[in-house]
């Protein structure tokens, strides 16, 4: 039974041995190291009486990407404060008001608000969306722009009409095969993007023309995973063809984006929590165990970049955290048995979880993109990464 449907969530670290006391411990630590420690740990700041940002530390900006993230850790933590601050950081700096773009977020900004920007990139806009219903439902609706519920349906609507009506620009959806874009209107997707137990939530909250539209979206995302997800190594590429495949068309900006890299770790922890939230498999739930059959529990296999088919690639990891972390997560797929141990698969997935125990939030300047995944990886591992 998912937690959809009874409101109970796996607890792996409570599977594995540990103590209530010592799981809800280290969550309440990390997350207070995360929004409130040091200069040097923290990634959330307080700006003025009433906002906030989290900084990409690596980049020296503030990104929808991170900042959606911080919403949806603030609504699972229950901290409406930090919550209502980064929302609106959100939306007086990020959203665009008007050209080809009204209506979604510029994607990076500049610490003290400047754009760096003027388009989006669609992760953000589906956490904003999600991290909202999830506020309108634990606090309950405010008014302007903490009206959750009203602005997490306008963020949808802009994500899928744009383009239409005489409404400027394109749509963050491919409206024939439901798939989500890279970034609006081009012709492949990021496989770390697709987060079909979001769209079953979408499918019961959105505007009511649009329901089935995000109830196919979830069939099409889970489908699209499972052609993604390498059948040997578990692996997907940071962007991908619309029929799974790795996307090595060349980009403007040149860079490879074909590869087992940053952007692609998130598939496993999606996995896993699309699996704690809706069980419903449609061939992808066992690509995070293949992928941590494939690496193994050796730190030094998490700090090399692959192919999707496994051949080693002589490029540097910059995360190899969020690597461990998101994998981790993906253990939320595997089924606990009695056994546990050896190569079964719950020994393999339970090496991993508590791997991922024994790590501390990463220091340094490259920490924003691994703590972000470290503490989405704590939240759900605890049981504590929840629908509201």
């Amino acid at each position: 039974m998912s937690g959809f449907e009874t409101g109970k969530y796996r607890n792996l670290f409570a599977e594995i041995g540990k103590s209530q006391e010592e799981i809800e411990r280290k969550l309440q630590r990390a997350a207070e190291i995360f929004f409130h420690g040091s200069e040097e740990e923290r990634i959330y700041h307080p700006a003025g009486e009433d906002m906030g940002y989290l900084e990409d530390t690596g980049n020296h900006d503030a990104r929808t990407e991170g900042m959606s993230y911080g919403m949806m850790m603030c609504v699972q933590l229950g901290w409406k404060e930090e919550f209502d601050r980064i929302w609106k950081w959100s939306r007086t700096y990020m959203y665009l008001e008007e050209g080809e773009n009204e209506g979604y977020f510029a994607w990076s900004c500049a610490t003290d608000g400047k754009k760096n920007a003027y388009g989006p990139a669609p992760d953000g806009e589906e956490y904003y969306a999600m991290a909202l219903f999830f506020a309108s439902h634990r606090w309950g609706d405010g008014e302007g722009i903490f009206e959750y519920s009203k602005e997490a349906r306008k963020i949808l609507r802009a994500c899928i009409h744009k383009g239409e009506n005489g409404r400027p620009g394109a749509p963050m959806w491919n409206r024939e095969n439901k798939q989500i874009l890279f970034v609006p209107g081009c012709g492949f997707t990021d496989p770390s993007y697709h987060l079909p137990h979001f769209y079953e939530l979408f499918a019961l909250w959105a505007d009511q023309e649009d329901r089935e539209f995000w109830k196919e979206a979830a069939d099409a995302s889970r489908k699209y995973l499972a052609k993604a997800c390498h059948a040997v190594t578990g692996m997907n590429p940071e962007y991908g063809e619309f029929d799974g495949s790795p996307m090595s068309r060349k980009l403007p900006w040149g860079d490879k984006h074909d590869q087992f890299f940053s952007d692609a770790y998130r598939t496993a922890a999606n996995i896993g929590l699309d699996c704690a939230w809706f069980g419903k498999d449609q061939g992808h739930y066992g690509a995070p165990l293949r992928l941590m059959r494939f690496l193994g529990t050796d730190l030094e296999a998490a700090r090399c970049v692959y192919e999707v088919d496994g051949t080693p690639v002589e490029k540097t990891v910059l995360h190899p955290l969020g690597l461990l972390a998101a994998t981790a997560q993906g253990a939320l797929a595997v089924a606990m048995d009695d056994a546990g141990d050896g190569e079964s698969d719950w020994g393999v997935a339970k090496q991993w979880v508590e791997w991922l125990w024994n790590q501390p939030l990463r220091k340094g300047e490259r920490r924003y993109y691994d703590n972000c995944l470290y503490l989405f990886a704590l939240l759900a591992l605890s049981g504590n990464y929840r629908i509201y």
